[in-house]
Parts: C-alpha cells; structure tokens; sequence
C-alpha cells in the first residue's frame, strides 16, 4: 500500500507539471468569441487527514488521495460562476495510537503503547459526490485564473478496514464500525494550478456505538490538501 501512495503522488506531481501545457493547448483550440467553453471538469488531489474529537492521539501521515469527474454547469452569460456535480474515488489512511480487533461482542479497542507497535491504522476507500458551488475569473482564452469552489461532498466507504503492524507480523480485517456514509462541507480556492482544499465531516468517521473504555470515538475529520484541476 505504501508503494501504492508514492506512485500516485508521484502521478500527481507530474499532472501539476502537465496541467499547465493541456490548458494552453485547450484555451488554443477555442475562439476568444466562444461562450461555451466549460472548465475544471476532472480533478486529482492529495492531503492531510485531522482527527478532532477523539481521545486518541495521530501517528505517521494520514493521507488522502482522491480523483474524479465533475459536470460544470454555468449560470450566466459570462460563464463564469455556475455548480458542478460530480464523481469521484478517494482513498484515506488515519494513523493513531489505538489497536482494533475482532471480538465475539463487536470490535475491540485500546490505546497502545508506542514501543508495542509500528503502526495502526484506518484505511477506507469510498465513492464521493461533490457538489460545488463556483466562482472564477476565467475567460475563453486566459487559462490562469483565480477560482473559488464552496459546497459539500457525500461519500460512501465500499472498503474499511483496520490494520494493525507489529514487529512480529501484522493484522487486518474489515471493520464494520467505519461509517458507510461520510459526508461534510469542502472549499477549494486558488490561482491557476495551485488550489487549496479543505474539507470538514459533518457526520463521525465510525458508528454511534463505537466506544473505548466507556467514551465514544466520536471522530471528525478535518483535511487540508492541493487539488488540481485538468481541462
């Protein structure tokens, strides 16, 4: 898996080398008169994953990765500010300091001492719908623009799984207290290439009755990251 995340950051970083060259060549082939151009129709991008409202304490990077498609829609005449709707993947690890296992009552937790362990994670992989709300300065032949995208995104976890890794070996299984449906408010705003990406979950990121000695893990998810836009 970890071979898996340099790879993709590595195709990442040469779409920012890339994207830059594609959007010359897509502004070349439209006409200044053209009012029915479209932008930022597919996306990749990577960030950090934030715990909050959790006993537990983070290790390592809790990454994410995500990509997909999103339909622009103008509003005006300008087309310059109009929705998107779109589809996409993302995959997202959460790196603390607390163990899960399979029991004949539910999953169990604790928290570990560090000398005990390498690593415990979450990891999920979902299907997400975000919906925009857009702003930008674009124009038919200016592909550096400023850009203001504001609105939410529901994501429904096909893959969960908890993963433990010690000196001696390693456990994982797929753990049902990881919430289905995830969803939260998100902002992209930037200039050209370089765009920030927020994102803060509305619902937790396991089930109401997932609990550590008598207290609720009642995790929320902040993430910062770099989205950037092609075509």
């Amino acid at each position: 898996m970890i071979r898996l995340v340099h790879q993709l950051i590595i195709i990442v970083l040469c779409l920012v080398v890339w994207v830059p060259v594609l959007g010359q060549t897509t502004v070349d082939s439209i006409q200044p008169w053209d009012n029915r151009y479209l932008e930022d129709q597919f996306y990749v991008g990577v960030g950090y994953n934030i715990l909050f409202d959790t006993p537990v304490g983070q290790r390592n990077f809790s990454y994410n990765l995500q990509a997909g498609f999103i339909k622009d829609i103008p509003l005006n005449e300008r087309r310059n500010f109009g929705i998107g709707l779109g589809l996409g993947y993302a995959a997202n690890s959460y790196y603390t300091n607390m163990g899960a296992a399979e029991g004949a009552n539910g999953n169990q937790y604790q928290i570990l001492v560090d000398s005990d362990f390498n690593r415990s994670k979450f990891e999920t992989h979902s299907i997400e719908l975000p919906l925009e709300i857009r702003w930008r300065t674009s124009t038919a032949d200016d592909y550096s623009f400023w850009r203001i995208y504001a609105g939410a995104k529901l994501g429904y976890v096909f893959s969960g799984r908890s993963k433990l890794v010690i000196d001696n070996g390693n456990s994982s299984f797929s753990n049902d207290d990881i919430e289905a449906f995830q969803y939260g408010l998100m902002l992209n705003f930037g200039f050209n290439t370089w765009n920030i990406h927020t994102y803060y979950s509305l619902n937790p990121l396991l089930k109401d009755n997932t609990i550590l000695n008598g207290v609720p893990l009642d995790f929320r998810v902040l993430r910062i990251g770099l989205t950037f836009y092609i075509l």
